[in-house]
């Protein structure tokens, strides 16, 4: 089914429906962080099995991106998306309960099932979110990606909190199953029905048969795999971000635990204040030449902090840090989303970004152990510069 005439009222309840995702899933990804001293307490487990722990949802959410395609072609898009929601949810209760019952397999059930779910509801709203900017007629995604930046400083605030209070995870947890579900079912009702798809060259049987040869068909488009390339380089740009910048502020570049949780603070600020404000900038040069000055930034940014000698120097390498990475999952997630079966073809270049993210950090602690965390991030240098190479993908599809 294709995009039909929206209003703008309607055009903009189906806007904050998307947004109210994106924050939801920024939530979700950011529940447990803040709770894993307590969890490793109470299920008596190590770094080593919480580091297991945390593998299943992101192979969760490689499972989820594949499962999205025909989930997608089967409920469309509000359907879609509630049930996505509703489903995370329910696995975040059952995350409760592991932690209540102190078992390690539920919480396993629970990660899988959650990862598997927000892989499905990233492609969801992906695809959503790129059919309001082709009716807005304006660039929306990188507000849309804030909302979910903003959503995971909510949901690590919460977090924060309990622990602060004395809240236990599992109470937690329960609230915050409550509140993902509630929004789902507040929200849900503004997305048109059906499926965003562009109309396919004619064929005798468009169907999910061929949907999927479609899907599989994405990973030898290399376009497609050219904005894999993007993807790679920003999303490791960001996930080595998360995992390793305050630990390299505080022991590469000297400062104290509490400074260098301000440099990472700063650099979300960075990331969430770009892809606020980077719409108008999209729409007065194009996602191609966004992307080169972000990505190029980005470059000026990793070789200032890992050179860089003065923290005020170090800072300012952080910031443009978060602007080489602000930019090219939104922006590379709408151009995917163009042609025929966006959701197929949505889902090959997130595979491609929760692919680095998986690999990614493990990579860079890798390479630290042998040449120094600072020489690790010679790496994320090169892919960002790759990154700048391949913007030329982005670029519209031609038909």
């Amino acid at each position: 089914m294709t995009d039909t005439a929206v209003d703008p009222r309607h055009l903009a309840r189906w806007r904050n429906a998307i947004i109210a995702g994106f924050a939801m899933g920024g939530v979700t990804v950011s529940a447990w962080g803040p709770r894993l001293p307590t969890i490793s307490s109470e299920l008596h487990i190590g770094a080593a099995t919480i580091g297991i722990l945390l593998a299943f949802i992101t192979i969760g959410s490689i499972v989820g991106l594949f499962l999205s395609t025909p989930l997608l072609h089967w409920l469309g898009g509000r359907r879609g998306v509630l049930s996505a929601l509703v489903t995370i949810a329910a696995a975040m209760a059952l995350m409760a309960l592991g932690v209540a019952l102190r078992s390690l397999p539920v919480m396993v059930i629970g990660f899988i099932i959650i990862g598997m779910a927000t892989g499905v509801l990233d492609v969801f709203i992906n695809v959503e979110g790129s059919a309001v900017e082709r009716r807005a007629g304006r660039t929306l995604m990188p507000l849309m990606h804030a909302a979910w930046s903003i959503g995971a400083a909510i949901g690590s605030g919460i977090g924060a909190a309990c622990a602060a209070l004395g809240i236990s995870p599992a109470e937690q947890f329960a609230g915050e199953a409550v509140l993902i579900a509630v929004v789902g079912l507040a929200f849900a009702p503004s997305i048109p029905l059906g499926s965003r798809e562009e109309p396919a060259p004619a064929t005798p049987d468009h169907s999910r048969a061929d949907a999927f040869r479609q899907w599989l068909r994405g990973w030898s488009d290399w376009r497609l795999l050219l904005i894999g390339v993007v993807m790679l380089g920003v999303e490791l740009g960001e996930g080595s971000a998360n995992n390793w910048l305050t630990l390299s502020v505080k022991q590469d570049h000297g400062q104290t635990a509490a400074v260098a949780a301000l440099f990472f603070t700063a650099f979300a600020i960075g990331e969430a204040t770009t892809r606020i404000f980077g719409g108008p900038l999209v729409d007065r040069v194009g996602r191609v030449t966004t992307i080169r000055i972000t990505t190029a930034l980005g470059v000026v940014g990793l070789v200032l902090f890992i050179l860089g000698g003065s923290p005020w120097i170090v800072l300012i390498g952080v910031l443009l840090w978060a602007v080489g990475v602000s930019m090219g999952f939104p922006l590379g997630m709408s151009a995917a989303a163009q042609g025929p079966n966006p959701a197929a073809r949505v889902s090959v270049v997130a595979s491609i970004g929760y692919f680095s993210s998986l690999a990614g950090p493990p990579i860079i602690g890798f390479l630290a152990n042998s040449a120094g965390l600072l020489n690790a991030f010679w790496l994320l240098a090169a892919l960002m510069l790759a990154a700048f190479l391949c913007a030329g993908a982005l670029g519209t599809a031609r038909r």
